[in-house]
């Protein structure tokens, strides 16, 4: 919502060197956001002038085009020099050039002199053009910034002004006025007018407000005006569609008239064109108090006016001249040919206010804000009334606005108004509510005197009752938000001030902090983080195809799924078994944006149901559950373990000169669930595995050395790739983290360096093919003994001098002594050791 100050002054009491900076510094402090500072003196600046054209020669050009030479006079005659400056004739008269041709000798109007600067740095100075000095211009509204009309200058009689030679134009136009825009949230609708702001400032300063719609006498009608039925009888919102419809009748106007320049003034600064007087007058009553009115041509209505529903098969042409097909739902405005109206949103092009009207009827209703908001939405067509109905508009002040509107119309546009007026409706029952003295003080902190809760409850509007104990408040008609104690103490702390909140920090309870878990799992992110892996988030809403395929390992087996009852979409209507197929799809999107050097990993849950889930009923709101219902509710949620993924696509660094980057591999994934393991403190084991989503060749299982199975790592499978378009050789792996840090030491303590020299050893081993390597590799470590520093497999080999059915693995031994320097004959003890058991668990031959 925009602010002219000018508007603002009017009712309430702003310094008169007050800002557009200073005004939302003051509407902070009770809560209105503010949003940016809208003054057209920084684009424009003068010297700019009313002159008056004294002479006005055509000059045809050899281009085709004809050139007005122009002497305009821009002080008064006989006054001698008022203006000073480069190019400003001591005379007053100026030689200017134009090539518009609205205008005559003897008009006046707004003239840029050398020194003035136009919106976009445009700097007037005298320049030679078409064989003369122009020292000047003749402005339209559209170089001044103040409108889009550019088929000519502005000649300030179109506007029914006759000022004198000189006077300042910008002053004249009204732009030395400024706005402040400020946000409006949706519980505070009563903002989108000058009403509103005007009392929210007079709040935040303490000082006076004067209400505009105080200021505005209806008159008793003498009579029934133009007939109005309301047939909302059956509201499917809960409340009639219409409660209240005023309707005035104003005849003999002249719309052709212009609108004012204060009046098209200020609606600009507001935000809003200048279209023709009617229609701005009534935007301009809506800015003021809030209340949106529509204008009808009276000569176009036919029958009674009735409020009702769309019928099947209606269309309506609104004002947008857009042919809309209506829904039941929707809230029209219809006479005898149909509807005329979307009420609240947008008025049909049938009845418009053309040029040729002359007599207006007014129309000041009051529309429920669900029924609105939903034909806003379901018509995509936002307006300013729709707006503000949404939010909720003040039912009492329907008949002052439609008053406010007479009077203006009455005043720029000439006619007679009728004696006779239409008002019905009903009144909603004031929302009255009951506050209990101490509230306030349990719900902010602090504790709040009469004076501060009845001073603070009065200033809004609200009607104070004390009854024992607390007081009954009656809510302001224009405070549609106001509906519980909450509402109220909330009104309460915004004017006594958010500021005198007392600030007092917890204190943390000793011993308490990160659970281990949340210890275990922030170490591990980071870890990740520091591997040079980006961390994303992907949505849990999957296909049947992922879950079948990635959820579980082997190929056909059941893989139940929690269906989702109102999904996104028909292709994700299942929460994810695995987060590979959200990682999956995050690296196509940014293989689609030229990005294919990928390391990308998610943390996350996934929901594997063991079986049907959820429970036969709800329990009832507002009561806390028995233990047994807790328990039925709680085995009604599937088990939802928490696990980490990862997947690498192209290169592991870019390339550079003299660098040739290594693609991503098998051997990086496992390396990734192997640092998962140190940081975690837990030896996981490493073997063959198999997954009906991965390579059947280039896949690794992890398991605890308990048996249980952690995750899978490894290439994907290549069908799975082509059927996804990712790059060949993509790698993946998941781990289940939950049996990560069951498994993982509370306190992870790092073994000393020892400083003594290591004894290497190398060992082949020839063993049956069938033979997993990481087992053999296992033997080893657990044959060798405590000297045992490190074990690597380095070679496998099969083929001449093995045999038919075998195959050689080459190992590397490193061992080490903690408190001496290790003898050769130690170090071959204990490789014996280790080459013994693997003799004995496999039938290894020692090559």
């Amino acid at each position: 919502m925009r602010i002219p100050l000018s508007w603002l002054r009017e009712y309430a009491a702003v310094p008169a060197d007050a800002t557009a900076e200073d005004v939302m510094a003051e509407l902070v402090k009770v809560g209105l956001e503010e949003e940016d500072v809208h003054r057209p003196t920084d684009e424009l600046t003068g010297p700019i002038v009313v002159g008056q054209v004294l002479s006005l020669v055509k000059e045809p050009q050899s281009n085709g085009k004809t050139i007005n030479w122009c002497q305009v006079r821009v002080v008064p005659e006989g006054t001698g020099q008022s203006l000073t400056g480069d190019g400003i004739e001591p005379s007053g008269v100026q030689g200017i050039v134009c090539g518009a041709h609205n205008f005559a000798e003897g008009d006046k109007v707004v003239v840029t002199l050398p020194g003035a600067v136009l919106p976009g740095d445009f700097r007037i100075s005298p320049r030679k053009t078409y064989g003369h000095v122009s020292a000047g211009m003749i402005a339209s509204v559209r170089e001044l910034g103040i409108g889009d009309d550019h088929d000519g200058i502005l000649v300030l009689s179109t506007l029914g002004l006759d000022p004198e030679v000189g006077t300042d134009a910008m002053e004249l136009l009204g732009l030395y006025d400024e706005a402040a825009e400020i946000n409006v949230t949706p519980d505070r609708g009563y903002c989108f007018s000058i009403r509103g702001v005007a009392r929210e400032y007079a709040h935040a300063t303490g000082t006076a407000f004067t209400d505009p719609a105080g200021a505005v006498v209806v008159p008793t009608a003498a009579g029934a005006g133009y007939p109005v039925r309301l047939e909302d009888t059956a509201p499917i919102y809960g409340t009639p569609g219409c409660d209240r419809f005023v309707a005035r009748t104003v005849r003999g106007v002249d719309p052709t008239r212009p609108t004012p320049p204060w009046l098209s003034a200020r609606l600009r600064l507001a935000g809003i064109r200048s279209i023709s007087l009617v229609v701005d007058i009534s935007n301009y009553v809506m800015l003021e108090l809030g209340q949106p009115l529509h204008f009808y041509d009276l000569d176009k209505l036919s029958g009674d006016i009735v409020v009702r529903r769309a019928r099947s098969g209606e269309r309506l042409r609104t004002l947008d001249d857009k042919e809309r097909t209506l829904d039941a739902e929707d809230l029209l405005i219809t006479d005898a040919s149909g509807p005329i109206g979307i009420a609240g949103v947008m008025g049909g092009a049938s009845t418009e206010v053309s040029d040729g009207t002359r007599d207006v009827l007014i129309e000041s209703a009051h529309f429920d804000d669900v029924s609105i908001g939903r034909s806003r939405r379901r018509h995509r067509l936002p307006s300013e009334a729709s707006k503000r109905f949404e939010r909720g508009v003040d039912w009492q002040v329907a008949d002052i606005a439609a008053q406010r509107a007479v009077e203006l119309l009455l005043e720029l546009a000439g006619g007679t108004v009728d004696d006779a007026a239409t008002d019905v409706g009903r009144a909603p029952e004031p929302r009255v509510i009951d506050l209990a003295a101490d509230f306030p003080a349990r719900l902010i902190g602090r504790e709040f005197s009469d004076e501060q809760i009845t001073g603070a409850l009065t200033d809004l509007g609200a009607a104070v009752e004390s009854v024992d104990g607390g007081y009954q408040v009656t809510a302001p008609s224009w405070r549609t938000d106001l509906e519980t104690r909450e509402d109220l103490t909330e009104e309460i702390i915004r004017l006594v001030g958010y500021d005198t909140i007392p600030s007092t920090l917890p204190v943390a309870p000793p011993g308490r902090g990160l659970t281990r878990v949340q210890q275990q799992r922030r170490r591990l992110l980071n870890a990740l983080a520091a591997a040079g892996l980006t961390e994303v988030l992907s949505y849990p809403f999957v296909g049947e195809r992922a879950n079948a395929v990635f959820g579980s390992p082997e190929e056909g087996a059941a893989a139940p799924s929690v269906r989702l009852a109102n999904p996104l979409s028909a292709e994700r209507g299942l929460l994810r078994r695995s987060l590979l197929p959200g990682l999956v799809e995050l690296a196509k999107r940014n293989h689609s944006r030229g990005f294919r050097d990928l390391a990308l990993f998610e943390a996350g849950a996934v929901f594997l149901p063991a079986g049907p889930l959820g429970t036969g009923s709800i329990p009832p709101l507002g009561i806390r559950p028995d233990d047994e219902v807790l328990d039925a509710l709680y085995t009604g949620i599937p088990d939802q373990p928490q696990t980490v993924a990862a997947l690498f696509t192209g290169h592991e660094a870019a390339p550079s000169a003299g660098v040739t980057p290594r693609a991503w591999d098998w051997a990086d994934a496992v390396d990734v669930v192997r640092l998962m393991g140190q940081v975690t403190g837990v030896d996981v084991v490493v073997r063959q595995g198999s997954h009906q989503a991965f390579h059947p060749g280039r896949t690794a299982e992890f398991s605890l050395r308990s048996g249980e199975v952690l995750g899978y790592a490894g290439e994907l499978h290549p069908k799975l790739i082509a059927a996804e378009d990712l790059p060949a050789r993509t790698v993946a792996l998941e781990v289940d983290v939950d049996l990560l840090f069951e498994a993982a030491a509370d306190v992870i303590v790092a073994r000393p360096l020892s400083t003594y020299p290591p004894a290497t050893q190398d060992v082949a081993l020839v063993v049956p093919a069938d033979v997993v390597a990481g087992d053999v590799l296992e033997a080893l470590r657990d044959g060798a003994g405590e000297l045992l520093e490190d074990v690597s497999l380095f070679d496998v080999y099969t083929g001449q001098g093995i045999g038919e059915g075998r195959k050689s693995l080459a190992f590397a031994l490193r061992f080490r002594a903690p408190d001496r320097t290790l003898t050769a004959e130690e170090a071959s003890a204990a490789r014996d050791a280790a080459v013994a058991l693997t003799a004995e668990r496999f039938g290894a031959v020692q090559r």
